[in-house]
């Protein structure tokens, strides 16, 4: 199947910190494994994710300042009639300026990439994703649920909506470990961004529990922050629960692959999810995981046979799950080796990029029925 010259756009607010980016990011530098010419937009900021792009991928920075700022647009149509973008792949909220663009000639198609974490709550406006997403060429849905709201609240046809999991690149940890807080054994580490959703609020009622039970555990906290005073209120509590010793925050981590290497329990506490990133990150890492029953955590830990699941909001079963594997060695390696093997299986790029690639070529062809081939020649720029 030949697909060397179709070019694709991936648009993203921004490169900071985070799954989405990440998610942007590993698919504009990977589709070209399965023949893809990938460009990569900004259409706010620029980020530290920004060092991750390959510099085979095309890019674009457009700074706009605000939703209503449409100043750069016609930098992004002069670009896509440049480059002849025969898809636009619109992650989040950059859904609607793609949109916008998809009416300028070459006239793309527009593929969305649904990641809300928040769904659980439903506080978006369906109305004006409804009008947003009308004819579209096809939706991407991190999660079931997200899937569903596409085709019963948006009203998109259900042939063009489809699941298709996060990636992660099974890479080893290089180097030595970094010095952390905490004894070798007692780690437990939590990959999230400083959010409520993320829950931390949760993870420190139960990290009060764990550490009257094992003096030695010690939570490491890694993850950026957009809200200063949602960071504050996290590093408040810490310190009204008494956690100074056995709780730290590393602040946004520049080599997970390291922390993940030096911990030995990993944890998500969240009170909604699309499809975690950092939940396959502990897989690629071999590291045994408990994490909240919300999203597809249910379905990245295999129902809890690839490790441990807890309801939201329930400190003490978190804290019984951190302390079970904190005290068995053997289950934590058992748990870590079946997660490792399930993500490589499920999740890694060879078999995302190829799912990923037949939406591609559905809506290409608006033949949705059926996996046609499709020419590169047919879109050579």
């Amino acid at each position: 199947m030949t697909r060397q010259h179709i070019p694709v756009m991936h648009m993203v607010d921004t490169l900071r910190v985070g799954g989405v980016e990440r998610v942007a990011v590993n698919l504009a530098n990977l589709l070209p494994r399965a023949g893809y010419r990938t460009h990569l937009c900004t259409t706010r900021a620029e980020g530290p994710f920004s060092e991750l792009v390959s510099p085979a991928v095309g890019r674009l920075a457009l700074a706009r300042r605000g939703r209503f700022d449409l100043a750069p647009f016609g930098r992004l149509t002069r670009y896509i009639r440049a480059h002849n973008i025969r898809i636009l792949h619109a992650h989040g909220s950059t859904l609607f300026l793609a949109r916008l663009a998809a009416l300028v000639a070459p006239f793309p198609a527009v593929v969305w990439h649904d990641h809300y974490g928040r769904y659980a709550f439903n506080d978006r406006p369906a109305w004006l994703y409804r009008a947003a997403t009308r004819r579209i060429a096809g939706v991407i849905a991190v999660n079931h649920p997200l899937a569903d709201w596409s085709r019963r609240v948006l009203r998109i046809p259900e042939e063009r909506v489809w699941y298709i999991p996060n990636l992660v690149e099974m890479a080893a940890s290089a180097g030595a470990p970094p010095a952390l807080p905490g004894q070798p054994g007692k780690r437990i580490v939590c990959l999230a961004n400083l959010r409520p959703q993320k829950d931390h609020f949760n993870l420190l009622a139960a990290m009060r529990l764990v550490a009257t039970a094992e003096p030695e555990a010690h939570l490491l906290l890694a993850g950026d922050f957009s809200d200063a005073g949602y960071k504050d209120s996290v590093l408040r509590r810490i310190a009204e629960l008494g956690l100074e010793r056995h709780v730290s925050y590393l602040g946004r981590c520049e080599d997970v692959a390291r922390l993940l290497a030096a911990s030995d329990v990993a944890a998500l506490s969240s009170l909604s999810e699309g499809l975690p990133l950092a939940l396959l990150e502990y897989g690629a890492a071999a590291l045994p995981a408990v994490a909240t029953e919300v999203g597809q955590c249910s379905e990245v830990l295999e129902g809890g046979a690839a490790g441990l699941l807890v309801p939201p909001a329930a400190p003490e079963a978190l804290a019984a799950a951190l302390l079970r594997l904190l005290g068995a060695p053997e289950e934590r390696a058992r748990f870590g080796k079946r997660l490792r093997e399930r993500v490589a299986t499920h999740y890694g790029a060879d078999a995302i990029l190829e799912q990923i690639a037949q939406v591609y070529q559905r809506v290409l062809t608006r033949n949705y029925s059926a996996l046609p081939r499709v020419e590169a020649t047919e879109y050579a720029s």
